[in-house]
Parts: C-alpha cells; sequence; structure tokens
C-alpha cells in the first residue's frame, strides 16, 4: 500500500470517528441523579429539545419548572416518542429520579403522552 493511500485512509477513518469522539466527550453518568428518591410529574411542556446527547422537556409541574433529561433522538425514535409529540403545550408525565444537587432537574426513565407510557431508558 503505497503512503498516500495510507494518508488518505487515516484522514478518512478520523472523519468517520471524529462524530463519536464528541457525543462520547458530551456524555455523563447518572450517578448525580437519586434512584432512591422515584419522581412522578404531570405538566405542560414549556419548552423541549429532541437533540444529541440527550432530549428534554423543561415542564410546568408543581408550580415549578422542571428540566427533564430524556434519552437521546435515535432512541426516543425508537421507542415511538416522536418529535411532534413533545412539543410545547402538551401534557405529558415523566417518571424518573431527581437531580442531587438541582432541585429542579430530573432523569425521565419513562414518560406518558397521552395514555401510552414508554420506557426510554
Amino acid at each position: 500500500m503505497s503512503r498516500s493511500t495510507r494518508t488518505i485512509l487515516l484522514f478518512a477513518a478520523i472523519a468517520l470517528l471524529a462524530p463519536l469522539g464528541t457525543t462520547l466527550l458530551a456524555h455523563h453518568g447518572w450517578g448525580e441523579y437519586d434512584s432512591r428518591k422515584p419522581l412522578t410529574l404531570t405538566g405542560t411542556i414549556k419548552q423541549s429539545g429532541y437533540e444529541n446527547p440527550h432530549s428534554f422537556v423543561d415542564l410546568d409541574a408543581d408550580g415549578k419548572t422542571w428540566h427533564a433529561v430524556l434519552a437521546p433522538p435515535s432512541r426516543m425514535q425508537a421507542r415511538g416518542v416522536l418529535r411532534e409529540q413533545i412539543q410545547q403545550g402538551a401534557v405529558v408525565t415523566v417518571m424518573g429520579f431527581p437531580h442531587k444537587t438541582r432541585t429542579t432537574e430530573m432523569k425521565a426513565e419513562q414518560i406518558k403522552i397521552g395514555d401510552k407510557t414508554t420506557n426510554i431508558r
């Protein structure tokens, strides 16, 4: 194999792996959430994001705005939770665990939209 061919292959490999590296660096562990304190919130979505590394909804519930961290878009879509279902104004129920220090953040394990409950983890 010639040197120029090896160089081209090296750059192609870097280009293919670069997005994976940034996703891995952006991901975090779930140790920041208290799995001993299950939490269920029902409310109206004020804002949402269907984006990597995790989708989210900001939910008006219990007189507060809660930030619920959801699954990545690919998993949400694979489980049947589409972007259109988590738009502003929709009423949803999220079940999961509260953040240990951020008093209005949670990691959602399930989301209920209408009469359908979906496990997203």
